[in-house]
């Protein structure tokens, strides 16, 4: 990434760094607190973290450190253990961030990425949606100035309306945080050039600076950080905790991979370039060891940071460097610089930086050109905005799944008919004008044949024999089985088409195929199913397995263009 750097980026890193900065602070000792750690932990998981992806990671802007998923395991795993100790609990969030960090590092170097595959085009945009909407509720009442507890944003969104309701609202941080909003969204509209969310943080620090507004209005402001920066420490802890929070770091590493990969791949089809999910494990990886080295706990990518600083127009990851040497100096020179920072310019700031990810279109899309993949992209969609990020996921790919598995276990098939004027065999269904060699049955089957489709693709060709979609001009006295998508057949499948071989055979057809691959035949071979069924029973093409039945049996049948040799 560093020798393809342009310097036409420079400025917008610059920017884009300083204000991610204004968020990594909050953000960094809120979510430490929720961890059950004291908050300049968090900052320390927000320094580290973003050096060591910067020099490790694949992807070009997406952001690490601490996440909400994690937080609230972090605290269910440590806090029991530590028994209101302090120290234990810093010393084993330490710890599991290095053994999650451990964890990651291994499923990358076993190239285990390959399972961000499954996360398709359709999962990616119902993800990116949800994302948008829970963060972006999330940060609502911020902006109201109103107090908000629990994990889930429909519990948010009722706290919310109840505030209102109850008058409880702050109106000096409603009109900071609609004036912030509407500043950043019409700057990105009119002068996308500009640094529309650097103002908006700059402006509104600097109005509740001079009015006093969190004294004299009660405005909730970041306040003062704490002071210093981390130093290099192994957690000191027996091996009987190492091996009780193992489980646990095994868990994150997979919670981490789940999210790293889909934010990831999204970033990455946004900005047309591509990225390997196995360096993606293993820049995650390193990471979290770095974090636990240096009194961080377990990061993750973030997808509430991440679009504040896409949409602050980063293009590397100085972006991420200049807002970690950004924390790091604030930390060590300037610990109240933000302290008048209004929390509702923050909420403006994420919720812009998230109506930017708000894919409608792609949606619309899915929905003209296939229901099935639409349906996909809405229960992703659904499921991480009602149940969780991990879990929308899971039921997204499970139901991807099972639409694979039923398009491999019903597949496409057709019986074959020369159609004049074009070359080649044709789908009878999609042709009634198409013409069927008398005497043979050409039978297409699109798709593998196992255990699960086996029995289907028999009865299928025995029913075409039984009801065939034209009179029949002649006994059937072959069937072709056009083979070309049949990519492989397993032990049921093999004792499927020995059946299948009997059954023609009691009715005085000879099985063929046409197009079969080498391995498969090999397969078959291997098998012992060719003793039974015969080994020349195969042609390199529909055309030559129809030429050398005429040729067999002395057929007058005019094709519609003989070509050379008789062979198309």
């Amino acid at each position: 990434m560093l020798f393809q750097y342009q310097s036409a980026w420079l400025v917008k890193d610059i920017m884009a760094g300083l204000v991610l900065s204004a968020l990594l602070v909050p953000v960094g000792i809120g979510y430490a607190q929720a961890s059950g750690l004291p908050g300049i932990h968090g900052l320390y998981a927000t320094i580290i973290p973003l050096i060591v992806y910067a020099i490790f990671g694949p992807s070009r802007i997406m952001v690490l450190g601490p996440d909400s998923t994690l937080a609230a395991l972090i605290a269910a795993l440590i806090l029991p253990m530590a028994a209101g100790n302090v120290d234990r609990a810093i010393a084993l969030a330490g710890m599991l961030a290095l053994l999650s960090g451990a964890c990651s590092l291994l499923i990358g170097l076993a190239r285990l990425g390959l399972i961000a595959d499954l996360l398709s085009k359709p999962i990616r945009i119902g993800f990116l949606n949800a994302i948008a909407l829970t963060i972006s509720i999330g940060q609502l009442p911020k902006l109201f100035g109103l107090p908000v507890s629990g994990d889930v944003w429909l519990e948010w969104t009722r706290q919310l309306f109840q505030g209102i309701a109850d008058g409880h609202s702050n109106p000096v941080a409603l009109a900071l945080g609609v004036t912030s909003l509407a500043l950043i969204l019409l700057l990105q509209r009119y002068r996308p050039h500009w640094p529309g969310i650097l103002l908006a943080v700059g402006l509104s620090s600097g109005i509740s600076a001079a009015f006093d507004l969190n004294g004299t209005a009660g405005l909730a402001v970041l306040g003062n950080l704490p002071q210093g920066l981390p130093a290099l420490r192994i957690p000191q802890l027996a091996l009987h905790d190492i091996l009780q929070l193992l489980p646990g770091a095994l868990i994150i590493a997979l919670l981490s991979f789940a999210d790293t990969a889909v934010l990831s791949r999204s970033l990455a089809q946004r900005g047309g370039y591509q990225v390997n999910q196995n360096q993606e494990m293993i820049a995650l990886g390193a990471a979290n060891l770095a974090s636990g080295l240096f009194q961080g706990f377990s990061v993750s990518s973030s997808a509430s940071r991440t679009p504040v600083v896409a949409a602050a127009g980063a293009r590397s990851q100085l972006a991420a460097l200049i807002g970690a040497l950004s924390v790091a100096s604030l930390l060590l020179f300037a610990p109240g610089l933000l302290s008048s920072l209004p929390s509702a310019a923050l909420g403006a700031v994420v919720i812009a930086a998230c109506w930017s990810f708000v894919d409608l279109r792609g949606m619309w899309a899915l929905y003209r050109l296939r229901r099935i993949e639409f349906a996909l992209a809405l229960t992703s969609f659904l499921g991480v905005a009602m149940v969780g990020v991990i879990e929308g996921i899971v039921i997204a790919i499970t139901l991807t799944l099972l639409v694979l598995v039923w398009n491999t276990w019903h597949p496409h098939f057709a019986v074959l008919a020369r159609v004049d004027g074009a070359k080649g065999y044709h789908d009878l269904l999609r042709h009634p004008e198409g013409r069927q060699v008398p005497g043979v049955l050409l039978f297409r089957w699109d798709a593998p044949l196992f255990f699960a489709n086996a029995e289907i693709f028999r009865q299928q060709l025995l029913r075409a024999l039984a009801h065939p979609a034209q009179p029949a001009t002649a006994p059937t006295i072959w069937v072709v089985v056009a083979a070309d998508a049949i990519s492989d057949v397993d032990v049921t499948a093999a004792d499927t088409l020995t059946a299948l071989h009997h059954d023609l055979q009691q009715q005085g057809i000879m099985l063929r195929f046409a197009g079969l691959k080498g391995p498969v035949k090999d397969r078959l071979n291997h098998y012992g199913t060719l003793d039974l069924i015969g080994h020349e029973i195969f042609f390199p093409t529909v055309g030559q397995a129809v030429h050398h039945y005429r040729d067999t049996y002395k057929l007058d049948w005019k094709d519609w263009d003989e070509g050379e040799n008789g062979v198309l």
